[in-house]
Order: structure tokens, then sequence, then C-alpha cells
């Protein structure tokens, strides 16, 4: 086995543990809750195959879904942010940069990685949310979950990512 696929099972069992045991339990003013996972989808270098990123999102969504008690909602939602990043980091890249660039503060530069990791932690946001209440008629809990949930989540994979490139 090549070292990207044991460090991606690892990295899978490590934010599965982590969401699971310790993040879901935190619900702060009844609707922020950090939902780090979506930092693996982050992880991915620009050439790693496409259905390959789609299929470690959908598992860890999958996953997660099946301990937190949120059927299908985690796994969608993984498995669309899975499918924008690609066409959300092409943007955020120089044109000389290389294929194997792994997306990062210090790959990037703090002020384009924050963009990229808070349009795609909103979408994530936006989607799973819509799923799991599916329905608008308590809109406003709506955006605050959204709004809590992808602030909380962009302090945890800023500081995160912050500890890693160190």
């Amino acid at each position: 086995m090549s070292m990207s696929i044991l460090r991606s099972i690892g990295l899978f069992f490590v934010f599965l543990l982590v969401q699971v045991l310790v993040l879901n339990h935190i619900h702060l003013l009844g609707c922020a809750t950090p939902l780090l996972y979506i930092y693996m989808v982050l992880l991915f270098p620009r050439n790693y195959p496409k259905w390959a990123m789609l299929l470690w999102a959908f598992g860890l969504g999958l996953s997660v879904d099946i301990f937190s008690n949120t059927p299908g909602v985690t796994a969608a939602s993984m498995t669309l942010a899975a499918f924008l990043r690609p066409y959300l980091l092409e943007p955020f890249l120089q044109r000389e940069s290389a294929d194997d660039l792994v997306p990062s503060m210090k790959s990037l530069g703090t002020f384009r990685y924050v963009v990229l990791a808070t349009i795609l932690i909103l979408f994530y946001c936006l989607t799973f949310f819509s799923l799991e209440m599916f329905s608008f008629f308590n809109w406003v809990q709506w955006l605050y979950c959204i709004g809590g949930s992808a602030a909380l989540t962009l302090v945890l994979v800023l500081a995160l990512d912050n500890l890693r490139s160190r």
C-alpha cells in the first residue's frame, strides 16, 4: 500500500473518532456544532482522482451518519463538498502551481486559503442543515445553525491547518 492511502485511512479514522466521540456533543447556544471532518476534503492533493475523493468523502459521511443518527445527511453533504472542491480550488491556484499541491495556508497563502475554506464550509453547512431540517418554517434557527456551525468549523479548520503546517 502506498503512503498516501495509509495516510488517508488514518485521517479517516481520526476524523471519525473525534467527531463522534467529542464534537457531536458540543452544541453552542443549541445550534452551533463543529463539523471538523470537512477538513479531510480540503486535505486532498490537487491531482487526486475525483472518483477517489468522492468515495472517501461518501465513506466518511456515511460512517458519521451511522454513529450520529443522521440518515444520509452527512454522506450527501460530504459527497457534494468533495464534488465541488476541485472547481472551487482552481480560481485560488496560480498557473505554475504544482499538480500535487495540497491546499494549506502555507501553499496558497493565508487569505486565499481562508476564503477557499470559508466557501467550502458554507456550502457544506448549507447543504447539511437544509437536509437535516428539511423545512424552512423556522428559517431563523436554520440560519443560526448554518452560521454558528460554519464559524466554529472554520476556526477549528484554520487552527488545525496552522498546527499541521508547523
